[in-house]
């Protein structure tokens, strides 16, 4: 017996020392209430276990944390998140929370942080939804984007920039949108790197950042082309990718305006365009639709169901833009660019396209 203890005595050294971080949560409104533990697995969220609280509301729980790699962990009951934490080993972290999603926190100041950043942008998505004037739509936005740079500068090496990167004005857009704000990225990842190497969260926004920096000497590319014949426009696509119009790789472009909401735009697509570019496409011809529905999750709905196969782009959050450059006054509306340059001919009837694309393609 006594070497079989002597054998064991590693294994439980080694799992006492193991590196873990203690949370010690109360939710006084639901005693007994089940709480469930997720940990953040880059872009979804996995299920670490669920709780069962005491009759005062309390829930103990210890999660593993390696050294230099800190990890997000929330807190959920039923649907609703009613704690976020950065845990680093060794963390030993005390929660009052609320049904609703209030909580206070003890014991971890990069969750404090966290919690802080999640409220500056609940509280910018609220400014949002709550105001329709254009104008101060565009202050709300700046005010949140400037506030954001300023966090990010000033906490460069603390994993709580990270969320604050990846913030989205809506499914489509991140906060972030300016292909500059690359720099901004790999000077983030370039710090956070010297403290965590090791981090999965920083290995994320490293293929982050390199994705930005190949989309920015892209639009440099195309800022230092020669100047074009046409005013140039650079949108979001359903993955949220800003495509410019000036770098469509196709002898003839379509821009064409129209409104996913109409149901005869959307048999528009099908009954007139589809077939155009199905004879075209190989021979240079691409389509570059741009929808006003500023409802995006439809619009991507939709691009998705009827298949549409050429560049589909929203301008969404202000429409006004992109046609009053082309003088759009009602949609549908097209315009044809060959070569670089904005076509004068005539695309009316049924057969205007199809008559000018058989003389620029032939």
């Amino acid at each position: 017996m006594r070497n079989c203890s002597l054998l064991l005595l590693p294994a439980l050294i080694l799992a006492a020392c193991s590196p873990k971080a203690s949370i010690d949560c109360t939710l006084s409104q639901a005693p007994g209430a089940s709480v469930e533990v997720r940990r953040l697995d880059l872009n979804t969220y996995q299920v670490l276990d669920t709780l069962k609280a005491d009759a005062s509301g309390r829930v103990r729980y210890k999660v593993d944390v390696q050294p230099g790699q800190p990890e997000f962990i929330y807190l959920f009951y039923k649907d609703t998140k009613i704690a976020s934490l950065l845990l680093e080993a060794g963390d030993r972290v005390s929660v009052e929370a609320d049904t609703l999603g209030n909580y206070s926190i003890k014991g971890s100041p990069e969750s404090s942080s966290l919690q802080a950043g999640e409220q500056a942008y609940a509280r910018f998505q609220h400014e949002l939804d709550a105001e329709t004037d254009p104008s101060k739509l565009a202050r709300i936005y700046i005010d949140h984007y400037r506030a954001g740079v300023s966090y990010v500068m000033n906490n460069i090496k603390s994993l709580t920039v990270i969320p604050v990167l990846f913030e989205q004005l809506d499914m489509y857009t991140p906060v972030f949108n300016r292909h500059t704000d690359a720099i901004m990225f790999r000077m983030a990842v370039d710090s956070l790197k010297t403290v965590y190497p090791e981090s999965r969260y920083v290995a994320a926004l490293e293929s982050e950042t390199k994705r930005r920096e190949s989309a920015m000497q892209m639009q440099t590319l195309v800022d230092n082309a020669k100047v074009l014949g046409f005013p140039d426009i650079v949108l979001p696509d359903i993955n949220g990718e800003r495509v410019p119009l000036s770098a469509v790789p196709a002898k003839a472009v379509l821009l064409h305006f129209w409104d996913s909401s109409d149901a005869t735009h959307k048999m528009f697509n099908l009954d007139r365009l589809l077939p155009q570019w199905k004879r075209w496409h190989a021979k240079g011809f691409e389509i570059y639709a741009v929808d006003v529905n500023p409802d995006k999750s439809s619009w991507a709905s939709i691009v998705k169901a009827q298949q549409l196969p050429w560049i589909n782009v929203n301008d969404g959050r202000g429409a006004a833009s992109a046609l009053v450059m082309y003088n759009v006054e009602s949609i549908p509306a097209s315009f044809l660019l060959v070569d670089g340059g904005l076509s004068s001919a005539s695309l009316a009837g049924d057969n205007g396209l199809e008559k000018e694309l058989s003389r620029v393609l032939k």
